[in-house]
C-alpha cells in the first residue's frame, strides 16, 4: 500500500481540540534522585541524578547496555528501583496522578481490531468521537477502519501514536518508536512527533540510537555511559531545526566523540 505522506504544511492545518498552542496543566516536573537499578549482580544503572522541567522533551542516548532503556522502564512504573527515589511534581512516582504513556520500536496493535478499535482499546464510555479526533491529528482518519495487516510501518507506528495520545498524558515516554522505518518516514515521524509535542505541552522523554535525531527533537540530550550519566547538554537552536545549522553538526561531532571516548 502506497504510505499516505503528512507534511507539516497540513499537520498545522488540522483542526484538534488537545492541539492548541498553550502549556499543558498535566505536564510535570520529573526528579530522578539517585537512582540505581541492579539485576542480581550486575548493576546497571548508578546512581543517577537528573531533573526534568514541566514540558521539556528529553532525549536519553547511549549504545546497546549502556542502560538508557532501562532509565525509561524505571521513569515509566515498568521497573522498581534498586534505591534511591523518582519523583514526578514531588510525589513519589508510585503514588502520582500522573499520566504516564508509551509507545515503543513495535506498534503493537491488535490484528482482529480495526484501527479505531486500536486506538481506544481499554477506554469506557463515549471515547469513539476522541479516537476520530487524534487519528485526525496524526493523519489517519481515513483509515479508522482500516484492519492493520493493511497498514505500512509508518502508518502503523501513528496509530500507535494516536492511542497514546488519547489518554492525554502528562509525560509521552517513546522507546526508539522510530528506528525501524525508512529514512523519510522516520523524518515525517519526527515532523509528527514534534508539532503535537509543541502544541500539547506533555513532558516528553525518547531513548533513541540516533544522535542525529536526539538533537532534532530534543531540549534536552541525556548520554548514558555504563550506567552514568556522561553527558547532559542543552539543544541552543531554534525549531524547527535543520543540519545546514552549523551549531548542530558541531554539537552532533561533540557527542559522537564523547561515544567513541567511552568505547
Amino acid at each position: 500500500m502506497k504510505e499516505e505522506v503528512v507534511r507539516v504544511s497540513k499537520l498545522a492545518a488540522v483542526k484538534w481540540e488537545s492541539q492548541k498552542e498553550i502549556v499543558n496543566d498535566q505536564a510535570i516536573q520529573i526528579e530522578i534522585n539517585d537512582v540505581s537499578k541492579q539485576f542480581g549482580d550486575k548493576e546497571v544503572l548508578k546512581n543517577i541524578q537528573l531533573t526534568i522541567e514541566k514540558g521539556e522533551f528529553v532525549a536519553i542516548i547511549g549504545k546497546s547496555g549502556s542502560g538508557k532503556s532501562t532509565l525509561l522502564r524505571l521513569v515509566a512504573g515498568l521497573e522498581t528501583l534498586t534505591s534511591g527515589e523518582l519523583l514526578f511534581n514531588g510525589v513519589a512516582s508510585n503514588q502520582s496522578t500522573a499520566n504516564v504513556t508509551m509507545m515503543y520500536q513495535d506498534s503493537r496493535l491488535l490484528p482482529w481490531k480495526n484501527v479505531v478499535d486500536n486506538v481506544g482499546l481499554g477506554l469506557d464510555g463515549n471515547w469513539q468521537a476522541k479516537a476520530e479526533e487524534v487519528l485526525d491529528a496524526v493523519g489517519l482518519l481515513s483509515f479508522k477502519d482500516q484492519w492493520p495487516s493493511t497498514l505500512s510501518g509508518g502508518q502503523k507506528q501513528r496509530v500507535a501514536l494516536a492511542r497514546a495520545l488519547i489518554h492525554e498524558p502528562s509525560l509521552l515516554m517513546l522507546d526508539e518508536p522510530l528506528s525501524a522505518l525508512d529514512a523519510f518516514t522516520r523524518m515525517e515521524m519526527q515532523n509528527l512527533i514534534e508539532t503535537l509535542w509543541q502544541r500539547t505541552g506533555f513532558n516528553a522523554l525518547l531513548v533513541t540510537h540516533d544522535v542525529r535525531e536526539a538533537i532534532r527533537l530534543a531540549d534536552r540530550i541525556i548520554l548514558i555511559q555504563d550506567g552514568y550519566v556522561s553527558m547532559n547538554v542543552k539543544v541552543d537552536a531554534p525549531r524547527p531545526r535543520q543540519f545546514t545549522d552549523n551549531k548542530l553538526t558541531l554539537l552532533e561531532d561533540k557527542v559522537l566523540q564523547r561515544i567513541m571516548q567511552g568505547e
